[in-house]
């Protein structure tokens, strides 16, 4: 069953290469959703797709950045199905 999550990551986390990595990361895994910056210095993405492929997700980018995360939010959801594959916005 698709799921959705909603995340804030705090930390190092802008000027890193975090949202190139997350699409990259998003798109090999097939999760669709997006990812920004935000003007207080967190990163915030949303991702859907199977749960199992989310929890990769996750632990995928705890892999490239966790020396670099101070904190995480994750907010689990049901899918919404609004998503058409996976990009970074602004």
């Amino acid at each position: 069953m698709k799921k959705q999550i909603h995340v804030y990551y705090t930390g190092r986390v802008q000027g890193i290469g975090f949202r190139f990595t997350t699409e990259d990361i998003a798109c090999q895994l097939g999760a669709s959703g997006w990812v920004r910056n935000l003007p207080d210095g967190r990163v915030e993405f949303v991702a859907e797709a199977e749960e199992g492929i989310l929890k990769l997700f996750l632990e995928k980018i705890q892999e490239c950045f966790g020396r670099y995360i101070q904190d995480t939010n994750i907010d689990w959801q049901p899918a919404t199905g609004g998503f058409d594959g996976f990009s970074i916005t602004f």
